[in-house]
């Protein structure tokens, strides 16, 4: 089958230079023994990462931990996001023998926390829903002990793909706003803010145990009120985590950055997070939705037996 795909940084659209990296967000090439064994491994089971597909700045760290988040469906996405370095166009058929490929993956590694998230597929009917239960399940039986977290897209139009993904019973719930409302238009143009939350919520109604988890970049010109909006948006559709990250401009092609938000800015939107009612906020420069997800888990766990010990909820 013959695929059109798109890369970002080829389309034609004006570069947007990015303004020089401070030092708090610059970080250093994989080198280690063990980021060339993850990759590896990857290779050999037929495996996408986000690490990869996305250039996360956090891929040196987490593969030298042998820490990779699986991205499942392909790797051509159907939408074109402007922040988001994954290639767009046709994606190929689904692999149906993945979900086994990556439970023996996550076997090999010993992962205790597994994060598992895909490329957007308008073209399935169940927008790839069925896929990820059937990952879950293959998860669960070769790995038991392994706690997962899949980190979804929207399913837009898509009846019952919540559901099917719920009753797979994930521990964590993830859906990303990525951005203010206000800047949907040209940040997440294929998605829409209100349906994000909405799904958020709905997890939380289908399965009251599951942790939701949400997060958003700074730095592509959102202001401060409008951040402090959306943490009040997604605590009145009961999310348990937020996560805020830098935005880096993966290519001149993508938007560009606004601006370097400072690590005590990052620290003060931790805090107002925290006061607000969430149980877990990691907010740093460098943190991305699976950035240590596995501590973040048992962190997470851990400040919601708290917050039922103390009758908070």
């Amino acid at each position: 089958m013959t695929q059109t795909l798109r890369h970002p940084e080829k389309a034609h659209k004006p570069d947007n230079p990015s303004p020089r990296k401070p030092a708090w967000i610059r970080v250093k090439a994989p080198t280690s023994q063990e980021h060339a064994e993850v990759r590896k491994l990857m290779r050999a089971g037929g495996l996408n990462t986000v690490c990869e597909e996305a250039a996360c700045p956090n891929i040196g760290e987490c593969w030298k931990r042998k820490h990779a988040s699986f991205m499942i469906l392909g790797e051509i996405c159907t939408r074109a996001c402007a922040f988001c370095n994954v290639a767009t166009g046709k994606p190929g058929a689904v692999n149906p023998h993945e979900p086994d490929s990556l439970a023996q993956a996550v076997a090999n590694m010993g992962l205790s926390h597994v994060v598992v998230t895909s490329v957007d597929r308008d073209d399935l009917a169940d927008g790839g829903a069925g896929h990820f239960a059937q990952t879950i399940t293959a998860v669960r039986r070769r790995s038991p002990a392994t706690t997962i977290e899949v980190l979804t897209p929207d399913f837009r139009g898509k009846a019952g793909a919540m559901e099917t993904v719920i009753a797979a019973r994930p521990d964590v719930f993830n859906h990303n706003l990525e951005t203010v409302p206000r800047l949907y238009p040209t940040i997440r143009p294929g998605a829409r803010y209100t349906h994000s939350l909405a799904i958020l919520a709905q997890a939380k109604a289908l399965d009251p145990t599951v942790f939701t988890k949400s997060g958003i970049m700074v730095g592509l010109g959102e202001t401060r009120d409008e951040v402090l909006r959306v943490m009040d948006d997604l605590r009145a559709h009961h999310v348990d985590f937020l996560t805020i990250g830098q935005y880096l401009q993966p290519t001149p092609k993508h938007a560009g950055v606004d601006r370097f938000v400072t690590p005590d800015e990052f620290d003060d939107y931790k805090r107002l997070g925290l006061e607000k009612g969430f149980h877990l906020v990691a907010s740093t420069p460098l943190t991305r939705s699976s950035y240590h997800a596995d501590k973040d888990f048992e962190m997470l766990r851990a400040a919601r037996e708290k917050a039922l010990a103390g009758g908070l909820i």
